[in-house]
């Protein structure tokens, strides 16, 4: 039986759900803050000449609100001229153009309803207010291994040590692994590498927190055995805060491990981070709330958005393209398109944004004037559904985003937490259950700490019913140590 390959058509109807390209535009500025927002806005002002942003002047307010016209402008038209009338008759609106959607947004733009983007006069930036970039860890490293070591294959060596040391400051391979890659002795790594640790940070290039420590010792002079052997043979003791077996094995008293505890705290485990790139990183809020009058009103952080508009000189071009055939119309009426659905889609950002804003601040009012114990749980959506977007949507809007109360500063997602159910049925915040706890804490007897247990007997009383697990998981979150930790802590600063 002969088998042939052959081409064949078929045709059949398949449902699939396709973003058009300004649907993708609109989805993309929801997740932006205002920064990112500007570098948009500025890409999109450099790629579409039909955009301009417009300064803040009488003289250009006059002229967008009566559409005058300069005669000796390049491209002016004769005559009495009717901005709208000359772009619906560019944009082929007169009846030979079936594209009626570009009259619907050509109308969105002059109606007055239309919300534009104001800019301030920016100053020229002070040049004395520039400086240099700070010096990475692995430069400051290498600069001090240039002065140190005069061999080339000494350099080498160290400038392969360096490469692999990580932004805590430890060596991130083996002394081995270095040996057989540089087909060197492991003698010659051992050597460079205690040498590298002597740098500054005193203790990078270390394999492990113990070799940190004792080079940091080492360096400060410090001869003191009893030291040395609780940081080379009793860390994991130290770590779990078991300082009466660590006397026991030692055979000293709790005032002396206290004294080498004072020594060990004073060093620097991670020495690498004392030259990290990370900088402090400000927030601007995006969304303003202030208390006026009594009332709570919102505002949308817009400072520094330019302040769009459609160009004069490029809408009286067009009108005139389209009369003299010309090839440029095309291409204008394509960018006056886009630049109508990037000003819209701006817009609905805005208005987006506004309505998540809003319903937060009315539901969340008694937190920010009473304070955290009256935050009330909250969730994308329950909140999609009351301003009848989708729950995505919220989440983009929520995504790094920031507004400034009278109470603080907040990332918009602080107010979406899960909620719990108290002995009359009311829903109680899981913030204001880690509130309480914390409190609990710092309040409770330095002698008989609170166990987990105890912890959810208290909360079951003040109407907070969770379990031992959750309080386990909530104190973890808030970095509060187990009750048998926290004793021994206590215990050893009264003993001494």
């Amino acid at each position: 039986m002969d088998m042939a390959l052959k081409q064949q058509l078929h045709q059949k109807q398949v449902q699939r759900l396709i973003l058009a390209p300004a649907l993708q535009q609109a989805i993309k500025l929801l997740p932006l803050t205002n920064l990112e927002l500007i570098e948009i806005i500025d890409q999109e002002l450099s790629e579409n000449p039909l955009l301009e942003v417009k300064e803040e002047s009488a003289e250009n307010n006059e002229d967008l609100e009566k559409g005058a016209k300069d005669s000796s402008e390049p491209g002016a038209v004769e005559g009495p001229v009717d901005e709208e009338s000359d772009l619906a008759r560019a944009l082929g609106l007169d009846g030979k153009d079936d594209d009626r959607d570009i009259q619907k947004y050509f109308q969105e733009y002059f109606d007055d309803g239309f919300r534009t983007y104001s800019q301030e006069k920016k100053e020229a930036p002070v040049l004395e207010n520039f400086i240099s970039k700070s010096i990475s860890l692995w430069d400051h490293l290498e600069w001090q291994a240039n002065l140190t070591f005069s061999e080339d294959r000494e350099k080498e060596i160290a400038q392969y040590v360096i490469g692999n040391i990580n932004g805590d400051g430890y060596l991130m391979t083996t002394e081995d692994e270095i040996a057989d890659t540089l087909d060197c002795e492991i003698d010659m790594v051992r050597s460079i590498r205690e040498k590298i640790k002597t740098f500054d940070p005193v203790g990078t290039g270390s394999l492990s927190l113990e070799e940190v420590l004792i080079a940091q010792m080492e360096y400060l002079n410090i001869e003191d055995e009893l030291l040395r052997t609780i940081i080379t043979e009793h860390l994991h003791l130290l770590e779990k805060s078991d300082f009466a077996q660590l006397s026991k094995v030692l055979g000293v008293s709790l005032e002396d491990i206290k004294t080498r505890i004072d020594i060990i705290k004073g060093f620097n485990p991670t020495p690498g981070v004392k030259y990290s790139e990370e900088k402090t990183q400000y927030i601007v809020p995006d969304i303003i709330v202030r208390k006026e009058d009594g009332e709570l009103t919102i505002t949308i952080n817009d400072e520094g958005l330019p302040h769009l508009r459609i160009s004069n000189f490029y809408k009286k071009l067009m009108a005139q393209s389209s009369r003299d055939k010309t090839e440029a119309y095309p291409f204008l009426k394509d960018r006056l398109k886009k630049a109508f659905w990037f000003m819209r889609s701006l817009d609905q950002r805005n208005q987006t944004i506004f309505k998540v804003a809003k319903y937060i601040v009315d539901a969340q009012t008694d937190f920010i004037e009473k304070g955290l114990e009256f935050i009330k749980p909250l969730t994308l959506m329950e909140l999609a559904e009351e301003i009848g977007v989708h729950e995505s949507t919220v989440g983009r809007v929520v995504s790094n985003k920031y507004i400034m109360t009278p109470r603080g500063v907040f990332p918009l997602k602080y107010f979406f937490h899960k909620s719990l159910t108290g002995d009359y049925g009311e829903e109680i915040s899981s913030l204001r259950v880690k509130e309480r706890l914390k409190k609990m804490v710092e309040n409770e007897d330095n002698k008989n700490p609170l166990s987990d247990i105890e912890i959810e007997q208290q909360l079951a009383k003040e109407n907070f019913k969770i379990a031992r697990r959750t309080v386990a998981k909530y104190r973890k979150q808030l970095r509060i140590e187990p009750s048998h930790i926290r004793k021994r802590k206590y215990w050893m600063e009264e003993s001494t």
